[in-house]
């Protein structure tokens, strides 16, 4: 093992010093991450009634993924995924939760402590994506040098909040009351972002920024300026079902502007990156975190908000678990560029590894898709398979192919017989084949047994 592998990522004094000095040389890299945003709820995504310029040309001028998925299909293991590496047959977090945060500990070693060791600054901005209800600053101890946003994701579904945390602090909105308020949290989260790259986006110092949006999450709260460039242009719903969420009276205005004030956010991103002459050497990657909502008097089907996809949020069908993603690299991505590559967000540790040019830490699930990213397909390895399992809901798990999708439900009781698709020839996950190929069945059984290993934090009933 050499000094750029697992020791170098736990980020001791001396790591970092080895790997400074070449610090400069090394991308900046920014991850957007939307929460609950559909693999159809975008312009270049097929989305129709909602207006996403500024992501369009995102897409335009880099690299779509229209095979890229998330960590799971609900967001606390989604983001453990993400930060660790490991799929959640393996990653501690497996659901959502109070006790479903990373361990402070070298068990959990994040994308952020390996950035840090190949002398990267490393910030989190809204939602943490360490856990579903940390301990102030314990982003901080998990490799984020900055955080400001949410330590629990209760508090993180509403768009008032009387409190988040700037790393240990408190940072107080006297006037706020979860949903209603002065200080509506998107705007405290944008300033953050643009004071943080005006900060270090001109430093010798590489940055890896993880912008962790809390839009279009429900509640479905959006400032007026962009609920009323859909008033009068959808055909409005009336609210249902929204349980401690905030009273919407525009329902569907409300979450096509939520879309749209991301929307906008990516572009005051890129534009500051442009004003400050490090477009070029800046990695920007868009994402959503899983599949559509209907929560809080939302509907996924209002939007088409799956696409052809079946299911949404919860599910491990398509419609739960695929994601659309772009990738922006000017002169290292090809503009225009789309890509059906088999990845997920365990993918996304070895990535930066690589590029970082940084060992990956042993036992992760991810393979780099850094060779995709610069046109180099022919040099691509591959994955066997992609696997999820998920405990709500009866419990259910689920793992795809290049050609086949199994997905097995009611674990929590033994387990269901498995359904297979074809998801080549249906995409739309209609048609369980699973009687015509019983030699296919047999392999998934053993991919599950082979991928799953039990967690300290949770684990299937017992019949």
């Amino acid at each position: 093992m050499t000094s750029k592998q697992f020791v170098v990522a736990l980020c001791g004094v001396a790591a970092f010093a080895v790997n400074v000095s070449h610090a400069a040389d090394k991308p900046n890299i920014i991850y957007i991450l939307a929460d609950d945003l559909g693999y159809g709820d975008l312009g270049c995504f097929g989305q129709k009634k909602i207006l996403t310029p500024n992501i369009d040309q995102l897409c335009a001028e880099g690299m779509k993924f229209t095979n890229h998925h998330s960590g799971s299909t609900v967001c606390a293991p989604s983001r453990a995924v993400l930060l660790t590496g490991k799929h959640t047959g393996h990653c501690t977090v497996r659901g959502n939760g109070s006790k479903h945060n990373l361990r402070d500990g070298p068990e959990d070693v994040t994308i952020a402590e390996v950035l840090k060791g190949a002398g990267y600054h490393t910030a989190m901005i809204g939602k943490a994506g360490t856990g579903c209800n940390v301990s102030p600053g314990q982003p901080n101890r998990k490799g984020f040098d900055y955080f400001y946003g949410f330590n629990g994701h209760g508090p993180a579904h509403h768009y008032f909040p009387p409190v988040v945390y700037r790393n240990e602090q408190e940072i107080h909105f006297a006037n706020n009351k979860k949903h209603t308020g002065d200080t509506y949290i998107h705007d405290e989260f944008m300033r953050e972002v643009m004071h943080y790259l005006d900060e270090h986006g001109k430093t010798e110092r590489p940055f890896f920024l993880h912008y962790a949006a809390l839009i279009p999450h429900a509640s479905l709260v959006a400032p007026e300026e962009w609920v009323v460039k859909y008033r009068g242009k959808v055909k409005e719903e009336e609210q249902v079902s929204r349980g401690n969420y905030a009273r919407c009276e525009e329902p569907k205005a409300t979450f096509a502007g939520m879309v749209s004030r991301l929307d906008w956010e990516v572009g005051e991103i890129m534009s500051k990156l442009d004003v400050l002459g490090v477009a070029e050497n800046t990695l920007v990657i868009f994402t959503s975190d899983n599949g559509p909502h209907s929560a809080g008097g939302n509907k996924a089907e209002w939007f088409n908000s799956n696409g052809i996809l079946r299911g949404e949020k919860r599910d491990l069908f398509e419609g739960g678990v695929r994601v659309p993603m772009i990738a922006h690299w000017p002169g290292r991505i090809d503009a225009g560029s789309t890509t059906d590559h088999l990845s997920a967000f365990w993918d996304v540790m070895p990535t930066l590894c690589e590029l970082a040019e940084m060992g990956s830490p042993l036992g992760i699930d991810g393979i780099s898709f850094l060779p995709t990213l610069l046109g180099k397909s022919d040099q691509q390895k591959q994955h066997e398979y992609l696997y999820w399992e998920f405990y709500e809901r009866g419990g259910k798990r689920a793992a795809l192919t290049h050609k086949w999708k199994a997905v097995q439900l009611n674990m929590n009781n033994g387990g269901d017989s498995i359904r297979l698709f074809d998801i080549n020839a249906d995409p739309t996950e209609q048609y369980d084949v699973a009687k015509n190929h019983p030699e296919v069945v047999a392999n998934f059984r053993s991919i599950f047994d082979q991928a799953h290993t039990s967690s300290p934090l949770i684990q299937w009933r017992k019949r």
